[in-house]
């Protein structure tokens, strides 16, 4: 379960720097502070959660619960994969 806890951990980092170094682009703001900001705000909840989870899953190792830590790590990245990979049509 290390390994995967491991793997997750790296994931959800790789993820973090994805979200970080595209938001401008996302949030329509190059230069500053001026997205919209109920979309900076879940953003911002987003490289939290990246960043959180991997801690979170470190901690329930550490309490003899590597299984539930290492899907708790893996969280941001499965959600991610969900969101990419859903299957909708708006029209």
């Amino acid at each position: 379960m290390l390994g995967l806890l491991i793997f997750a951990t790296i994931g959800d980092l790789l993820l973090a720097v994805l979200l970080i170094a595209v938001s401008g682009f996302i949030l329509g703001s190059q230069e500053g502070m001026s997205g919209d900001p109920s979309a900076v705000a879940l953003w911002v909840a987003g490289v939290a959660a990246c960043l959180a989870m991997p801690i979170i899953g470190f901690v329930l190792r550490a309490k003899s619960r590597p299984g539930i830590g290492a899907l708790v790590a893996a969280t941001p990245v499965l959600g991610g994969l969900l969101v990419t990979f859903w299957p909708f049509h708006p029209y």
